[in-house]
């Protein structure tokens, strides 16, 4: 494990856009995957992290040595036979169509997948998978590679056995309780949206001090998605609610978990809250709650509640289990605060990244995430120094509210060690904490919501490794 200490940011960010021409690019080493075997997961489990670099080094020396031979072997040859001798596929037939009638990722590339948590949960049917964040393009998740968080493990529900219901809590919430079949809900003008949703566990197992390598493993209890559905206020006023006394909903999943939670009304007035049954174009996958869950943006993903069967309308919050007991903040005087759902703004670089290897000076584009439970994000600063300098990243478009921005800034490494951050700005002003600012306000021992920056430390042999900054 390592932290490392600099003094405060101070310098005035530049704006640095331009490619430089006259410097050549570098190259990138992916991260290794499955580092870890069964044993070492074990000793995760136990609490013992302090081999975890060491095995993550370990597995990627394989890949290092085909890597840093590849550009003297292309300099002893008059050229490329990759290009100079026709392939198979320039020869040959390919597949038929629709060989696959559900199409796949090329098979080069299976590498990129959901990884279960190394020792987070005992019980595999309640636990998470993470997203490989390292690997993704923009902003959009592909449905295969969304996060998985599980109370009672994932089912399949037949689509035509599923209901929804609206009651009120008290007969006067709701003049017309209902029973909805999810054909009900599909007749219904439906609208799309693209939120980011993460789990308030996301980047938890590193309060204290550095525990994962990778930014899978850091940051990834993270997903955006488009979803569609009918807003649940549409639901709620075919209902005949009194909109004028709710003050909270109460949304039930129908798993064997009970997973329950309470919902301010605010976000439910304003029409964000969504019914969903579709993802990225098509029915929301089973892992993701199929066929019907909730969406709340910029909300913990605990409460987009999966396998969604009913809505109540109450004046109060509804205190259940996983609201109670769980999705708490323990505060540095020993207290839990309740009801602290929203996302703050947070961001993290996802390449270069933890486990990759930079293996060539020169230019690298640094590119990473951003997002904000509050809004969209209005800027971020990228710093190579540790946060002793900043520079403005360049926001890709598009740039929406609640949803995952992608940013990007050009950097020309030159050998020496460096350490990458970034640090995010959402429209409200809020700007991304370090790790000291984070910790004097809510100390060291919780788990949920950090998102304080994220730190890479890049050596001068170009392996890039996860590290803590005050």
């Amino acid at each position: 494990m390592e932290m490392t200490r600099v003094r405060p940011a101070g310098a005035e960010s530049a704006r640095t856009d331009a490619f430089d021409n006259s410097v050549a690019s570098g190259r990138l080493r992916r991260a290794p995957e499955n580092f870890l075997s069964r044993e070492e997961i074990t000793q995760v489990s136990q609490g013992r992290r302090d081999f975890l670099r060491s095995s993550f080094l370990a597995a990627g020396a394989a890949l290092a040595g085909a890597a840093a031979s590849a550009p003297q072997a292309l300099a002893q040859n008059a050229g490329d036979d990759a290009i100079l001798t026709p392939q198979p596929w320039a020869t040959t037939l390919g597949q038929p169509v629709a060989s696959n009638p559900y199409g796949q990722p090329s098979r080069f590339e299976r590498a990129l997948a959901r990884r279960q948590s190394p020792g987070l949960t005992q019980t595999t049917a309640a636990s998470v998978s993470f997203c490989p964040l390292q690997g993704l393009f923009g902003i959009i998740t592909p449905s295969g590679l969304h996060f998985e968080r599980h109370h009672q493990g994932w089912y399949d529900v037949d689509p035509a056995k599923h209901r929804f219901m609206v009651n009120g809590a008290r007969p006067e919430f709701v003049k017309t309780p209902k029973v909805y079949t999810l054909d009900d809900l599909m007749r219904l003008p439906p609208v799309s949206r693209m939120h980011f949703i993460e789990c308030g566990a996301n980047t938890g197992m590193e309060w204290g001090n550095v525990a994962v390598p990778t930014v899978q493993y850091t940051h990834g209890m993270l997903s955006c998605s488009e979803f569609t559905g009918v807003p649940l206020r549409t639901l709620l006023e075919d209902c005949g609610a009194d909109l004028s006394k709710a003050r909270f909903v109460l949304a039930e999943g129908g798993d064997g978990s009970a997973m329950t939670r309470t919902i301010p009304i605010e976000p439910v007035l304003s029409g964000e809250v969504l019914v969903a049954y579709g993802q990225n174009g098509e029915m929301l996958r089973p892992e993701n709650g199929y066929p019907l869950r909730l969406v709340v943006p910029g909300v913990q993903g605990v409460s987009w509640v999966k396998w969604l069967r009913r809505i109540e309308v109450g004046d109060r919050p509804y205190a259940t289990k996983d609201e109670a007991v769980h999705y708490i903040d323990l505060m540095p005087d020993g207290q839990h605060r309740q009801y602290t759902s929203i996302q703050e703004c947070k961001s993290v670089i996802t390449t270069p990244s933890g486990g990759q290897t930079l293996l060539d000076k020169g230019y690298h584009t640094i590119s990473g995430l951003a997002w904000s439970g509050r809004g969209k994000v209005k800027r971020v600063d990228v710093s190579m120094d540790g946060g002793l300098t900043w520079v403005e990243a360049t926001l890709q478009t598009p740039v929406l509210s609640k949803c995952l921005t992608r940013f990007t800034a050009p950097w020309v490494w030159d050998g020496r060690p460096a350490i990458l951050q970034s640090r995010a700005t959402d429209e409200t002003g809020f700007v991304q904490p370090t790790y000291g600012q984070l910790r004097a306000a809510r100390g060291t021992r919780s788990i949920y919501h950090n998102n304080a920056i994220q730190s890479w430390k890049v050596t001068e042999s170009g392996e890039v490794s996860n590290v803590q900054i005050l």
